[in-house]
């Protein structure tokens, strides 16, 4: 069987090495006589997975002591509710910078539990751009001020850490978590999915400074509390276990190919190859994103005729290149490019496109 080159935004490829690890564990996993799904989330086996599931993300990530991990249900949409219940009091003020669909989705999210107030948003250019952190409204008395990391419908990405005074910084972080290094310190809390670069969907990932926890909330049910979970060691309820398991091997899988650092490298030379593409086919593909924010995950394109986008999808199909349907919100293409998607992919979406153009331009 051969693998294609799997551009899908998420759930995202996984590394193969991890794959075939699974697939060699799936029947008996350590010689236990059973698979890792099959045992108890209470015994030693899957308590010592977890364990060191944590310790190398942490690794991997570069997490401070002073803050808290959680592995939880529920995905990054569940979180954007969850974060305005843990650490706003009822009515209070939260600003939120929208960059994106997914930061409009977090806004709606938190609505009726916080006043939510928009300090600033892309939406009049249609999210080609981010806005200057000069002309954000943030408010003194605000829970929290929260981004979106890297839309990965819109492909914009944050370059910089915003700066937003003493007020702690939130951001969803799950198109481009482990991609780079990053400077966890600069936030107050990271929430991702984990089914683009850290693993396979159905679990999520908190980073949380432990300070904040000390923050009542709002009124809410022990399983909604993220410091009932964090004494609960994330096993407050029975966690997704094969998910978690899996997000071990990935996480096991990036430290050995070089942490994050290679990966920044990887990134920056896949972004490069098909922003290169879209940019040098004199205008046959186009992306509408000011450079200066392009994200390195999630690449939006357009043809110049979008009569040829039934054409494009299946011969690129055809070609062992899948999921590069662009979302219903924006049409056109996407290719998701995260930390599993090898160089040799991009160079093969990169040379499908210029044969495309070439017999169709």
């Amino acid at each position: 069987m051969s693998r294609a080159f799997n551009f899908s935004p998420g759930p995202a490829m996984l590394p193969e090495p991890v794959l075939r690890q699974a697939q060699a564990e799936m029947l008996d996993w350590h010689g236990v006589g059973a698979s890792i799904v099959e045992l108890s989330h209470r015994g030693p086996e899957f308590i010592g997975v977890a364990a060191e599931a944590e310790a190398d993300l942490r690794k991997l990530v570069g997490i401070p002591d002073d803050y808290a991990v959680l592995f939880l249900q529920g995905g990054a949409t569940a979180q954007q509710a969850l974060v305005a219940l843990n650490f706003a009091e009822p009515g209070q003020a939260a600003d939120y910078v929208i960059s994106g669909h997914w930061g409009k989705t977090a806004i709606k999210q938190v609505k009726p539990y916080v006043d939510a107030r928009i300090a600033a948003t892309s939406e009049a250019d249609g999210f080609r751009n981010i806005p200057d952190p000069s002309t954000w409204r943030l408010s003194d008395d605000a829970a929290y001020v929260h981004i979106t990391a890297n839309e990965t419908i819109h492909g914009v990405e944050f370059r910089d850490t915003p700066k937003v005074g003493t007020v702690p910084l939130f951001a969803d972080f799950s198109s481009s978590i482990a991609s780079e290094p990053l400077d966890v310190s600069k936030y107050g809390l990271i929430y991702a999915g984990a089914q683009k670069n850290l693993g396979p969907v159905g679990i999520a990932v908190v980073i949380v400074r432990r300070e904040l926890l000390e923050r009542a909330g709002q009124p809410r049910a022990d399983i909604f509390d993220y410091r009932s979970h964090l004494k609960g060691e994330s096993m407050l309820n029975t966690p997704p276990t094969w998910n978690w398991y899996l997000a071990g091997l990935t996480f096991k899988w990036m430290l050995a190919e070089g942490g994050v650092q290679e990966f920044a490298r990887r990134n920056a030379q896949k972004s490069k190859m098909l922003y290169a593409a879209i940019d040098g086919s004199g205008g046959f593909y186009r992306n509408e994103v000011d450079p200066a924010v392009r994200s390195r995950m999630n690449v939006p394109f357009f043809l110049y005729d979008e009569a040829l986008d039934k054409a494009f999808l299946k011969e690129s199909a055809a070609a062992g290149l899948m999921a590069l349907k662009g979302h219903r919100a924006l049409g056109g293409m996407r290719a998701s490019i995260y930390n599993a998607m090898p160089v040799e992919g991009v160079q093969a979406l990169v040379d499908f496109m210029r044969d495309f153009r070439e017999r169709h331009g």
